[in-house]
């Protein structure tokens, strides 16, 4: 296995609760109140519907905003990803990635294990540069067991939703969280930082048409029979454990464009200022960039 890289899931398509509009010659992530589920290939238009997006609209009034779903694993954090990330808005590499005690950061002198005081009182944090970031892998219906779809976000009630849901299930399963059908389900709200607009965020459900006990049922029959088929969860479990820990980051550059046009606009990725956050010229070193903001921020 090559060192320094992260092995993650397999990934067939993409799950977005909106898409990249093109307004004064600028391309803008606007939020949309239903899914899209996307393949990886990306046209003039955008990013091209996966083949499921319009098979599971049917029945939902062209509205999707639930989609039936399955993990990979059975431990939360191998499935759901988060923690706060300080991207490079020009490369859209991650520089920072830390858990509100320690980071992973690139520095002058290579990449250091610093503690990390979260973006509320991190000094390279200041207007907004570091973000909580999300990354759930599921599974969407049954061609490829090991293939995935994937749900990147920087909304915090997204991420706290998910991360309870999770451990919830992992819990009322007894473990079983890969065998559990479940549902990721769009719901609203508003607040005050809203103003009274409606915000979507993401949620973990039992699939629909199911109670709970009806839930652990189906869970507990599929793992016995993935116990009798020789199906090994724990040895899965651990492959992909040792996979995330391959590799510093865990987002590649493939990977940079996408985040950077999903969570920020034009304007943040320009040369200038924003927000008192000052950007170097792309030539500049990612550390040098680091570093920059690191002596603008004292």
């Amino acid at each position: 296995m090559l060192k320094g890289l992260a092995i993650t899931p397999p990934v067939l398509g993409r799950i977005s609760i909106g898409k990249v509009i093109e307004k004064n010659g600028k391309r803008l992530p606007e939020k949309d109140d239903q899914f899209t589920i996307t393949s990886q290939v990306q046209g003039k238009d955008g990013w091209l519907l996966h083949p499921l997006n319009d098979e599971l609209r049917k029945g939902q009034e062209d509205k999707l905003r639930s989609i039936p779903v399955r993990l990979l694993f059975n431990e939360p954090e191998l499935n759901f990803r988060a923690d706060y990330t300080l991207f490079d808005r020009q490369s859209g590499r991650p520089l920072c990635v830390g858990n509100g005690e320690t980071c992973k950061r690139v520095t002058q002198d290579g990449m250091q294990s610093l503690p990390c005081p979260s973006p509320d009182a991190c000094p390279l944090a200041k207007g907004g540069a570091c973000k909580p970031y999300g990354r759930l892998n599921v599974l969407i219906g049954d061609d490829d067991p090991l293939g995935s779809f994937v749900f990147r976000t920087t909304g915090f009630n997204s991420i706290r939703t998910l991360a309870a849901r999770f451990h919830y299930f992992q819990a009322i399963s007894g473990n079983r969280l890969a065998c559990l059908p479940l549902e990721l389900r769009l719901r609203g709200k508003s607040t005050r930082q809203s103003h009274g607009t409606p915000i979507f965020y993401v949620d973990l459900t039992v699939r629909s048409g199911m109670d709970m006990a009806a839930a652990l049922q189906a869970a507990n029959e599929l793992d016995a029979l993935r116990q009798a088929s020789g199906f090994d969860q724990v040895a899965l479990d651990e492959a992909a454990r040792r996979g995330f820990g391959n590799g510093a980051f865990e987002d590649s550059e493939e990977d940079a464009g996408a985040v950077i046009e999903e969570f920020y606009s034009s304007a943040d990725t320009i040369t200038a200022k924003v927000q008192g956050e000052v950007l170097q010229p792309a030539t500049t070193s990612l550390a040098g960039k680091l570093e920059a903001l690191a002596s603008s921020a004292n």
